[in-house]
């Protein structure tokens, strides 16, 4: 869902956005989507199928439109190759290579966490 632009939700975004970097970052990758599509590119470049396969629950229609994000985004690398048929490949950008140790930490982060309320 897109925040109109005009919108006080709007203005209160970009505030936060463009003072605090963690708010930036966080913003950026947030949603369901985008931390398990860094998760499967994180060893290997993939078709746009391998990736479908690997999320099963993602729509192709979502897969797109966050593929499309991540690379206006510059997360993530797509290379189209002259074949028939038309090949595609989605490879992390290195500025998205950057995110994956953030990525272990909160996988780390997220397990500590759930063992925590466990033990409530």
């Amino acid at each position: 869902m897109s925040i109109k632009e005009s919108s006080t939700n709007n203005e209160n975004k970009k505030s936060l956005e463009s003072s605090c970097s963690e708010i930036y970052a966080v913003n950026l990758i947030s949603g369901r989507w985008i931390l398990s599509i860094c998760y499967h590119l994180k060893q290997e470049k993939l078709r746009f199928f391998e990736l479908k396969n690997r999320i099963p629950n993602i729509s192709e229609r979502m897969l797109t439109l966050q593929l499309k994000k991540m690379e206006q985004e510059n997360l993530v690398v797509k290379t189209v190759y002259a074949e028939v048929p038309l090949r595609v490949e989605y490879e992390l950008s290195e500025i998205g290579k950057k995110l994956l140790p953030v990525l272990s930490q909160l996988e780390i982060w997220g397990k500590e966490h759930k063992e925590s309320k466990k033990k409530k």
